[in-house]
């Protein structure tokens, strides 16, 4: 009997020892995988720039980097991808509507990691994407919170414009709510935009 006791106090510290390096394992591998994923997409990007058209960063991936978003009065850089999934919103924003022709842009990204910084921005800021054929240049002229069950988000093609979408409320414990943050922005000349009043936004 001692001896079953004896083996039973020494297996406990034991045992937790090594579920804390399992645990400790996990929390280290999600951060490493994602910066892994972030340099993967940008070389597929890199890539893509080069001429590879169909340049996915993994090879099992259903995505492609599809251009960077920047917004430089607030050091937002961020890798855009192609195709709207739950997935890919994990890596990062997502475009709805690359087809290579439409001037509405509509870009996706979750409100607690990617796109939680909409929540900072105001009237004037300036957003850039660059894309393939060039950089595009937008100052944000409006900000509003929309129901999607009452509103439905139209893209027109011949329109000049950026929308950036999230779900709202940002710090709802609750996700998936009707509500969405959409922040739109409309073309401007290159580092030309109107005096930023501290009464907008």
């Amino acid at each position: 009997m001692i001896g079953v006791r004896h083996w039973f106090y020494a297996a406990v510290p034991l045992t937790a020892a090594f579920f804390s390096l399992v645990l400790l394992g996990q929390s280290l591998w999600i951060p490493l995988k994602a910066e892994v994923a972030h340099w993967l997409i940008e070389r597929s990007w890199q890539r893509s720039l080069e001429g590879e058209i169909e340049a996915p960063p993994w090879p099992w991936a259903d995505t492609r980097a599809a251009g960077i978003l920047t917004v430089p009065g607030r050091g937002i850089r961020q890798m855009i991808l192609e195709g709207n999934s739950g997935r890919n919103l994990a890596f990062g924003p997502v475009i709805l509507n690359h087809t290579g022709h439409s001037e509405d842009l509509v870009l996706s990204g979750h409100r607690d990691t990617h796109f939680r910084f909409l929540k900072d921005l105001r009237t004037g800021d300036q957003v850039h994407i660059q894309l393939p054929d060039g950089t595009r240049y937008f100052e944000v002229i409006q900000l509003d919170i929309v129901d999607s069950t009452q509103a439905e988000m139209v893209i027109e093609p011949g329109v000049k414009r950026l929308s950036l979408v999230t779900c709202y409320p940002f710090d709802s414990m609750a996700a998936g709510g009707p509500q969405r943050y959409v922040v739109t922005a409309l073309p401007v000349e290159p580092q030309i935009s109107r005096r930023h009043s501290p009464s907008s936004g």
